[in-house]
């Protein structure tokens, strides 16, 4: 790996500034931060179970970004934060789109990741994946994202086939007092936040918040301004009461608009068939959640969800409305002392309104869609404290593709106090959305080789398109059997069938232009593999260090696979320094390497090369309500590409910024 000399600048800077620091550490220094590397085991995860379970004990290759965690990189954004999780790929297309996924398959339209804002579902079926710039919280309010590689179908549903994002936030109790957080900087050119909590009365807290930032623009490819600037506004918030000694209720909502820019380049279907302008994105959405918990005893208990969501997002080639409602119920209960249950069910409603265009069209414009669900899994204990069993199975109905069963098994072993083994075996499913049923993509417009007249290329419809699948197989391992040092290590295999392509049909020649259409089809097919390494290492009481790797390798069935599919970095590799050397300062380093990748879109593969970039910030707490913070952001090269959209827009390259931070709590 080729560093250039400013990069060794910058490490020269950031390691002179850590002896400095280091001869000035007295006896009165705080703990970096509030948990020993023990104690980050053991933090309490719901994502694996659907119950409070330490991340220890938890069968399944989970990782838990903290609010603190967030906080010391200087993230702006929940994908900047998801970049500190191993097995993720987290690439940004252009100042307001990310490609996000676990374990591979990633891009814009990412449809293999299951993600949740406190346990509410935030996919759109127009493509089974996520509008990443829809989704947001004030990042102050985030207490962990729980953020789980490989299947989680059992319990979540599907489409949580490579893995599953659960951002969970604070209770409203943890909130009280106001907070403002206020910056701007070269890149992040202006934003601010504002929180406010209190009592209502001796059983009930509560809390709003309202935030907002304007974002600069990047650069084009070739050149000059990328016209990807964005600006965005959003208010919420949050109740929770304690209705009675084993009763709790939780209300919380959300509202957000934005404005969106970008270049945008769509084929037409006259000269010179393709079109190259600035667009303007208007789009506007919110939700609002019920949720309420009983306790029988210590042993059993429910919770009954019920939330609504909506957006409306308003692009040239497509206009998309979308409402959702969901119920969902779960019951937890030991009926020996030996065996765990959990189970419940659910059902969604989702109702699409899609204004289209001479590129996209879609039958009907307009579309309800039912699911209906039920789970139930198991956790037996073969042998107390040591052997534990977990057998368990989702069962689904969907509109597309029928009936859908997504079971697992996963077994855990505790040899020992500091070792944990675990191994799963697991089938999950993507389920078709309305883009593969229902919806024609015009994609490129060329000249015929022989007749020397127009021809459409479009990607076409097809009703009889079925659920891709996997099927994986994990073994995993945790210990920290060496002093202020744990590890966490997880290998996979995944075996891929029914992946989507686009086979070519018959030309429609009566038509002007002539179409060639490729028909969304099931016949791709494909297996994956590799490893993950998280380890901590508590070095002194003031300085953590944080070291993740990641292998992929992906291999094709077909040969014209890749250039459908693409290919996500084989190898990740991030380094985070946490060093407090003062209880008022804090000094962080964020490093990562991105192996070199391609990125299918409708003009063609993009080659991406392989990167490094590294953040720096500085916190300084001159009294502890307030915070003063520097963050340098991409700081190894003036522009980087990471990720190059699917359809419809050109290549951004990212670039270096910087930015300053105030946050008070009063």
């Amino acid at each position: 790996m080729h560093i250039k000399n400013n990069t060794l600048k910058l490490l020269l800077i950031y390691f002179l500034s850590l002896t400095i620091y280091s001869t000035s550490v007295h006896s009165d220094h705080s703990e970096l931060i509030d948990l020993s590397v023990e104690d980050l085991l053991n933090i309490e995860v719901i994502s694996v179970s659907k119950k409070a379970k330490s991340l220890n004990d938890s069968p399944a290759a989970i990782y838990v970004i903290t609010q603190d965690d967030i906080n010391r990189v200087g993230a702006t954004s929940i994908p900047e934060a998801l970049r500190l999780a191993p097995g993720l790929n987290v690439a940004r297309i252009d100042s307001n789109k990310w490609a996000i996924s676990s374990r591979g398959f990633n891009g814009r339209f990412s449809n293999k990741l299951l993600v949740l804002i406190d346990g509410r579902s935030i996919y759109t079926t127009s493509f089974s994946g996520v509008y990443w710039e829809n989704q947001d919280v004030l990042l102050e309010d985030i207490e962990r994202i729980e953020v789980i590689r490989g299947p989680g179908a059992t319990l979540w549903g599907a489409n949580a086939v490579n893995g599953v994002i659960n951002i969970i936030t604070k209770h409203s109790s943890d909130t009280q007092g106001g907070l403002l957080a206020v910056g701007g900087g070269t890149e992040e050119q202006g934003f601010g936040g504002f929180r406010y909590g209190g009592k209502l009365n001796t059983n009930s807290t509560a809390r709003a918040y309202i935030k907002g930032f304007t974002r600069d623009s990047n650069t084009h490819e070739q050149g000059g301004n990328a016209g990807d600037d964005w600006d965005k506004v959003q208010g919420g918030f949050r109740v929770d009461s304690q209705l009675t000694a084993k009763d709790n209720l939780t209300i919380q909502g959300d509202a957000y608009r934005s404005i969106i820019n970008q270049k945008t380049t769509l084929a037409q279907l006259s000269a010179p068939y393709i079109n190259q302008f600035d667009e303007s994105i208007n789009t506007f959405g919110g939700n609002f959640l019920i949720k309420q918990q009983h306790n029988f005893s210590s042993t059993s208990d429910y919770s009954l969800q019920l939330y609504y969501d909506f957006y409306e997002r308003d692009e040239v080639y497509l206009k998309d409305t979308r409402q959702v409602i969901d119920i969902d119920f779960h019951h937890h209960f030991s009926p020996f002392d030996w065996n765990d249950v959990i189970w419940g069910m659910g059902y969604r409603l989702n109702h699409d309104d899609l204004r289209t265009s001479s590129i996209i069209t879609a039958t009907p414009n307009s579309r309800i869609d039912h699911l209906f669900s039920t789970f139930i899994q198991d956790e037996i204990t073969l042998i107390n404290n040591v052997l534990w069993f977990t057998l368990g199975s989702k069962f689904e109905h969907n509109n597309y593709s029928g009936f859908e069963a997504q079971p697992t098994a996963r077994l855990m072993w505790a040899p020992h106090p500091k070792h944990r083994l675990w191994s799963a075996a697991s089938r999950a499913v993507r389920t078709p959305s309305r883009l593969e049923h229902t919806i024609n993509i015009v994609q490129a417009v060329g000249s015929h080789p022989s007749l020397g007249v127009p021809i459409a290329f479009t990607l076409t419809k097809n009703a009889q398109f079925s659920s891709e699948e996997v099927i994986s197989y994990e073994i995993g391992y945790r210990t920290t059997m060496f002093k202020d040092l744990s590890i966490d290590f997880t290998s996979f295999y995944n075996q891929y069938s029914n992946l989507r392509s686009g086979e070519k049909g018959t030309p429609d020649t009566l038509t002007m232009p002539i179409s060639q259409p490729h028909i969304v089809s099931n016949h791709f097919s494909g297996h994956s593999y590799g490893f993950e390494i998280a380890a901590v290492w508590q070095m002194l009481d003031w300085w953590r260090w944080d070291a993740n790797y990641s292998l992929l390798k992906t291999e094709y069935a077909q040969s014209d696979a890749v250039d459908q599919l693409g290919l996500t970095p084989q190898q990740q590799i991030s380094i985070h320094s946490a060093l407090s050397p003062r209880k008022d300062i804090n000094l962080d380093l964020f490093f990562r390497y991105i192996d070199k990748n391609t990125s299918s879109t409708a003009f063609g593969i993009t080659h991406i090369k392989a990167y490094v970039s590294m953040d720096i910030r500085l916190a300084w707490r001159p009294v502890s309500s307030i915070e003063l913070s520097l963050v340098g952001q991409n700081l190894l090269a003036e522009k980087h590409l990471e990720h190059s959209q699917e359809l419809l827009t050109t290549s951004t390259e990212i670039d270096r910024g910087m930015y300053g931070k105030l946050t008070w709590s009063f």
